[in-house]
């Protein structure tokens, strides 16, 4: 997957729009503008804002691709996903059900 592909998805979710926090896009949904997903500053990963029970799901089907982000974000369940080893299908999915919880 490329950042370009991972952007794409996320802007096809209902209602998401792109801004920029911390420097790096991010991406938001819902009444009030919450973030499900970011770009990393570097353009190689992405985050998508899962629960601790979606997270587990994919890290366990796709350790390579998924992995919570560092303390206390990731045990919320902010999920990294490298763009160099992650499926398109995968990260559609994840990025829809990161929409659906904002």
């Amino acid at each position: 997957m490329t950042e370009a592909q991972f952007r794409k998805l996320a802007l096809a979710q209902e209602g998401a729009i792109e801004r920029s926090h911390m420097n790096h896009p991010d991406f938001r949904a819902g009444e009030r503008g919450k973030i499900f997903a970011t770009i990393g500053p570097d353009g190689t990963w992405g985050m998508v804002k899962l629960t601790p029970e979606q997270q587990a799901h994919f890290v366990h089907a796709a350790p390579d691709a998924f992995a919570p982000a560092a303390g206390a974000w990731g045990r919320g369940g902010s999920t990294i996903v490298s763009f160099k080893t992650a499926k398109l299908a995968s990260v559609r999915i994840a990025m829809e059900q990161a929409r659906k919880n904002v």
